[in-house]
């Protein structure tokens, strides 16, 4: 009896089709899926699967997390915190010759560190997925607080796989000496800092502001809150401490403004992008997650405008009374807002209202989200370049030998 036929083995196309499903939140069935035989390694790898699975799944998942605390607590233990099965990163400055670190923002598959020194003080660009990295000077204001944000500066680009190419970096901080905010923008193109820019009296609503508080016989600096800010096509968003007002920083102009929020009384907010590419941020009162945008009405004029309101009765229960539960941040692009209880670091999916713990208890003051496409072909190709260097290295060490023995 003849023995059974066996089916014809999938065409890559076909095998492409099936693993171009896998979610990109759960990386691991990509690198399980990589073991399986050459032929599904082979279409894994290839650069074209990339941009196909990219294009399928649309936003970058969140890969991890790390988070700020106010400088007055310490900087939080250096640890990049996986959200999926795949291991932790490891962060720079926790074991090697950088010393200690501060985590200050993620955005567009990079993450940006104050490194901490006896002597000097610099910052880092670092990609956690290919390891590259990019140092930078300090920035030219004597900061009593400060804020920064990453993104990339590539023209064109998409940003649902940032991996090298050119980046910048703005800076806002609350200048020590004068005790006005001022900002600075590093581009990794040119290699330095722009000259800074002050919030002062010039800008109408700063100076409306500065007045509503000098009219309280109290003496009042403008303290940048240490959060994730938010990035809006040329414009960068962070937040004062006094009434959540927002800085406004615009690329284009170079020049800083303030925006004030709506009425609310809401302690803390959180700033972020919405769907729509909008301003936007959430706050937590009385249990209840709000969800804010602005939104230019008819008149031309920018206004805020609710946009939702979610119960939290699900990790009600779980929150001590010694302190409310605070939004410390959100992932743009897939939906989801981070709760800090003392229950632990909780997520919020805006599509479905479920509600995940993917933390214990910290004291979280800004969560920054890390966000990127994970994939074998990456690692493989990395992989396959420190073997070549590995290779070029030990071809030029046995060719020193030879022309030492020869001599």
């Amino acid at each position: 009896m003849a023995p059974p036929r066996r089916p014809p083995p999938l065409i890559d196309d076909a095998i492409a089709e099936i693993l171009v499903r896998l979610p990109p939140h759960e990386p691991e069935h990509l690198f399980r899926a990589a073991l399986v035989c050459k032929p599904w390694l082979r279409v894994l790898c290839d650069p074209g699967f990339r941009r196909r699975y990219r294009a399928f799944h649309g936003a970058p998942p969140l890969l991890g997390l790390l988070h700020r605390r106010q400088v007055v607590e310490g900087p939080p233990a250096a640890r990049f915190a996986s959200t999926t099965k795949m291991p932790d990163f490891p962060f720079p400055g926790r074991s090697d010759r950088l010393g200690r670190a501060r985590p200050l923002d993620c955005r567009h598959g990079r993450v940006l560190v104050h490194m901490l020194r006896e002597r000097n003080r610099d910052y880092l660009v670092w990609d956690p997925i290919t390891g590259d990295r990019h140092d930078l000077p300090a920035p030219d204001i004597d900061w009593f607080i400060y804020t920064a944000a990453v993104f990339c500066a590539a023209h064109g680009c998409d940003h649902l796989d940032c991996h090298g190419g050119p980046f910048r970096v703005v800076f806002v901080a609350t200048d020590d000496r004068e005790e006005i905010v001022k900002a600075t923008v590093y581009s990794s193109e040119t290699g330095v800092w722009t000259a800074p820019v002050a919030l002062d009296d010039s800008c109408e609503c700063y100076a409306r502001h500065m007045r509503d508080v000098l009219a309280d016989g109290h003496h009042y600096m403008p303290y940048v809150q240490p959060r994730r800010g938010a990035v809006v096509g040329d414009e960068v968003y962070f937040t004062l401490r006094r009434g959540n007002e927002i800085i406004n920083y615009n690329l284009r102009e170079d020049s800083l403004s303030m925006i004030n929020p709506p009425s609310h009384t809401a302690h803390e907010i959180a700033l972020m992008v919405m769907d729509d590419s909008s301003l936007g941020f959430a706050c937590i009162e009385c249990c209840s997650l709000y969800l804010w945008s602005m939104k230019v009405n008819s008149k031309g004029a920018a206004e805020w405008v609710q946009r939702r309101v979610i119960k939290l009765e699900a990790i009600k229960p779980a929150v001590e009374p010694v302190r409310e539960a605070s939004v410390v941040g959100s992932a743009e692009g897939v939906g989801v807002i981070f709760i800090s209880t003392d229950a632990g670091l909780f997520t919020v999916d805006l599509k479905s209202e479920k509600v995940r713990k993917v933390d214990e208890p910290e004291v979280y003051f800004s969560v920054l989200p890390y966000m990127s496409f994970y994939t074998p072909g990456i690692v493989l190709a990395l992989a396959c370049l420190f073997l070549s260097f590995i290779f070029f290295t030990s071809a030029v060490c046995l060719l020193n030998v030879m022309v030492l023995v020869c001599e």
